[in-house]
């Protein structure tokens, strides 16, 4: 699969609770389809509004948002999401609600699929009596069983325990190799998002301050360890010092004095680093970059 599956333009939306301030402000990125991504940020840095937005739940304030090349509306019928509260219908059973998603998707229903994610789940329980992890694996079993071309999934295994969040990942991991569905999952386990995410977007302040593949930039990145100095000409997004030893992220300006050690930042790294100093300049590699400010 080849194009654009997610792309904002000066993305703005204020809070409706919270004195009218800006969820999101002048947004914008783009995400290649078939990607899975990553996004990351601090509690109210506005990653549940962007995925919110995007699914069509909400309008902007301003700017633009486009799924698939789509308006968030006209797309809808190519889309799966799973919000954090996994609204589900608590009378019916686990097998009606798959039944239910049949009925309002008999063009791309995908019933194996969808059972084959819900198959630990009792068929005839109801779901109000089903716990918080059973409910995520419902939710994501109708997710799935839609076969969308991309899906949304806002902390979707944040109640789940660790052996089932790796069973739900091996799912989501498998269904993307397979279908080359785009994926797009926050979540606060960055330890989880390692080795499974090929892209990242970091929102922070309303805004993307790191969105590219996750490879290209860690290669960006370089950690640096050695006696105090002037780090110049290199752009600092760190800095500790311990006693004679600095220690600091950065993104190399041309050659790195041999006199530093020099590694790769791991993922974790990189991203408590950037969270850390929100004052460090944004950065998107060329994928990432939204069309509009390219051609600026």
């Amino acid at each position: 699969m080849t194009g654009t599956a997610l792309e904002a333009d000066g993305l703005g939306m204020k809070y409706r609770n919270r004195g009218g301030g800006w969820a999101l402000r002048d947004c914008s990125f783009r995400l290649p389809a078939g990607s899975v991504c990553a996004l990351v940020g601090p509690n109210g840095a506005g990653k549940s509004t962007l995925l919110t937005l995007a699914a069509g739940f909400l309008r902007p304030a301003e700017g633009t948002i486009r799924v698939l090349g789509s308006t968030p509306g006209e797309a809808r019928t190519r889309m799966g999401y799973v919000a954090q509260d996994k609204p589900l219908y608590p009378q019916l059973t686990v097998a009606e609600t798959l039944w239910a998603g049949a009925e309002l998707n008999p063009a791309t229903w995908d019933q194996d699929t969808a059972e084959r994610v819900a198959e630990p789940l009792p068929a005839g329980a109801k779901v109000r009596a089903l716990s918080g992890g059973q409910r995520t694996r419902l939710a994501l079993a109708l997710a799935l069983g839609k076969r969308p071309e991309i899906l949304l999934l806002d902390e979707p295994m944040a109640d789940l325990d660790p052996l089932a969040r790796h069973q739900l990942m091996g799912v989501l991991m498998a269904e993307a190799a397979e279908h080359r569905t785009t994926i797009v999952m926050s979540s606060h386990i960055l330890s989880e998002l390692e080795g499974a995410c090929d892209y990242l977007l970091l929102v922070d302040g309303g805004r993307v301050r790191l969105g590219g593949e996750t490879d290209d930039l860690l290669a960006a990145h370089a950690l640096l360890t050695g006696p105090v100095r002037d780090l110049a000409p290199h752009t600092v997004v760190e800095s500790r010092t311990t006693g004679r030893a600095l220690t600091a992220l950065v993104r190399p300006e041309g050659p790195v004095d041999a006199a530093w050690d020099r590694a790769e930042p791991s993922l974790e790294e990189l991203l408590l680093a950037h969270l850390r100093s929100p004052e460090a300049p944004a950065l998107l590699t060329p994928s990432a970059t939204a069309r509009q400010a390219v051609a600026a």
